[in-house]
């Protein structure tokens, strides 16, 4: 059992704190906010106290791990003087806002054999794995291109004041909040990302985020891709896979379900017929408990997850190469 300590309490934070009630892997032990008095209750409704500060959590040994749900910003000096206090970390997505950050931050963990987790939950969802799959096997063929969108109506959601609003906490709008997720979706099923080419702008409100992001990216593998996420519109999202035995998708409005999974190849007798997808349904399964127990397990093996050279340090690169091809307005090659 890994006894783990919440770094946020926010929406996020308890969500994650909630999904693990009952597990016999891990239990939260403790938590720290910004905000203590609005999170007093549900501490003590799941039964863990709140201390006065990260500090004071990193130096109690009744803590083996943290799991932040903090500001971008912050992630990677924290996640630095947990691995300092000889702590594991799980820490929400983005990992940092740079990939010299990231490096760094995961270098730190790896040095002092803690395990560091970032929380890609898609990676988590039986219909991802599905795909993996179909691309591994051959069943969807070659792999030609990837393509999808995460659009909701975030940047109504938060005042001027909010730190969500702050430009420099999540450059290039939905990439930080949103974006992220498909990025390291398609980083699992088609490898590194070569090249970038995005736009960025803000057209609705006359403060805040972006609204508008979009880019088109070349995988190291010869595949193609393209994503855009709209913060400023109804709730959609869609992950779409190409190969040149068929398709495979999953989307919806609602993400944080169990996803179906829509198939469909070509009848090679027949290159006429038009096919209908096949549908495949899963299990129900969160995917928050499931990257918090995988997480907890890898910890009480002190395996390393997060690792130097890996897709969490080269998500990041691949951010920063979005957000430096938006201002330049340029092709670029990520690092």
């Amino acid at each position: 059992m890994i006894r783990a300590a919440i770094v946020g309490l926010g929406r996020w934070g308890q969500n994650l704190v909630a999904s693990v009630e009952g597990s016999e892997h891990i239990r939260f032990v403790a938590g720290a906010t910004r905000s203590p008095d609005k999170a007093r209750e549900f501490a003590a409704k799941h039964g863990f106290a709140l201390r006065d500060s990260y500090e004071t959590l990193l130096s109690d040994a009744g803590v083996d791990a943290v799991v932040l749900a903090t500001p971008h910003s912050l992630h990677a000096q924290q996640i630095v003087a947990a691995a300092i206090a000889g702590k594991h970390v799980f820490c929400e997505k983005p990992l940092a806002l740079t990939a010299r950050e990231a490096g760094a931050a995961v270098r730190a963990c790896a040095d002092r054999g803690v395990t560091l987790a970032v929380g890609y939950n898609w990676r988590f969802q039986p219909a991802l794995q599905a795909i993996r799959g179909m691309l591994g096997d051959g069943r969807l063929g070659k792999l030609l291109h990837i393509e999808g969108n995460f659009c909701g109506p975030s940047v109504y959601r938060f005042g001027s004041e909010h730190w969500r609003q702050n430009r420099e906490e999540a450059p290039a709008g939905g990439m930080t909040g949103r974006g992220v997720h498909l990025v390291d979706a398609m980083l699992c099923l088609s490898g590194r990302i070569e090249s970038v080419h995005a736009q960025s702008r803000r057209s609705v409100r006359d403060f805040g985020l972006d609204d508008t992001t979009s880019m088109l990216f070349g995988f190291a593998g010869g595949a193609s891709g393209y994503l855009g996420t709209v913060i400023a519109t109804a709730e959609t999202w869609r992950l779409q896979v190409f190969g040149s035995n068929g398709w495979a998708e999953v989307g919806g409005v609602e993400h944080l379900g169990t996803w179906p999974l829509r198939i469909c190849t070509i009848d090679r007798d027949n290159l006429q017929r038009h096919r209908p997808p096949e549908i495949v349904a899963f299990a129900a399964t969160s995917t928050e408990r499931a990257e918090l127990e995988h997480f907890a397990q890898a910890a009480l093996a002190r395996r390393p997850l997060a690792a130097p050279g890996g897709d969490e340090v080269h998500g990041v690169a691949v951010f920063e190469a979005i957000l430096r091809s938006a201002r330049e307005r340029s092709t670029l090659r990520v690092g």
